[in-house]
């Protein structure tokens, strides 16, 4: 049985799924996206997601396809309809659908999108054995702070990681880490200090980060927002990444160096399971 997915007002089985050639998404990348990840049948900080969605919206200037109650109500039949326990929820909002042309169209309809993934999120091996990364040079656009469909400087980040054999890739611009491929880096330096780099136009403003954050501040753990070196990540006792679709995974190695003693440390796996609690108390 396929799956049923969201296109444009109707629901249909995934192999009758269609857009126009003249979406603005499949053209110019002119959109912006969402996941949200699913546990127990439950969106999890969903709200905060289609809180980013309007941002990104309005800092595009797209037309808005839904409000958020008509597009939780989307997600919910999507959970149900296909019987998703664990996994995500992927929502894409483009500009619609128009004749080419690189100005904005003047009557062009939002084009609305939502589909699901069933993804082992709990059980995740690399959740235990932590991952290895390579470092590669950030080429993104300078506005990476909105969730842009344009995402081929990713693509071709994480197919770097895949050809070298490793989980992921850490984008590096001017020697400093800016974040993963599909992620938000941290590391925790010597002195057991917790650190993420702070929010900007340089990076994506994670949701799980945020929320993790919050756990690290509840827990009374030492941390600093700021930008951090390729080095200082290779010289931490201990780093990890944090996305919706992998929650917290520990990273011990970056470019074949081992972090601390190339175990996952104590820190990542306690604020995981913090996390996922948490997670699952509020949803």
């Amino acid at each position: 049985m396929s799956r049923i997915v969201y296109v444009n007002g109707e629901f249909v089985a995934e192999e009758n799924a269609v857009i126009s050639v003249f979406d603005r998404g499949f053209l110019f990348a002119d959109g912006v996206y969402e996941v949200s990840s699913v546990l127990e049948g439950k969106l999890i900080d969903n709200a905060a997601h289609l809180k980013r969605l309007r941002r990104s919206i309005s800092e595009l200037q797209l037309p808005s396809p839904a409000t958020d109650g008509e597009i939780i109500n989307i997600q919910r039949e999507l959970i149900k309809r296909n019987n998703l326990q664990e996994g995500m929820i992927y929502l894409q909002v483009t500009r619609g659908a128009a004749d080419r042309d690189f100005a904005f169209p003047a009557n062009a309809s939002a084009g609305l999108v939502l589909f699901s993934q069933e993804k082992n999120i709990i059980n995740a091996p690399q959740a235990k054995r932590g991952i290895s990364v390579i470092s590669v040079p950030d080429i993104r656009w300078k506005r990476r702070d909105i969730k842009t469909v344009g995402l081929l400087a990713q693509v071709l980040a994480k197919q770097a990681a895949v050809d070298a054999g490793v989980a992921d890739a850490w984008m590096v611009e001017d020697g400093l880490v800016t974040e993963g491929s599909s992620n938000n880096a941290f590391i925790v330096d010597a002195n057991g200090k917790l650190i993420t780099r702070h929010l900007g136009n340089e990076i994506l403003h994670g949701i799980t980060r945020a929320s993790v954050l919050e756990l690290v501040e509840k827990e009374q753990i030492e941390f600093e927002e700021r930008a951090f070196t390729l080095d200082e990540a290779k010289n931490a006792s201990e780093a990890f990444i944090t996305s919706a679709s992998t929650f917290v995974w520990p990273v011990v190695q970056i470019d074949n160096v081992k972090i601390g003693a190339g175990v996952p440390g104590p820190l990542a796996p306690k604020l995981r399971e913090f996390y996922i609690k948490n997670s699952l108390a509020r949803a």
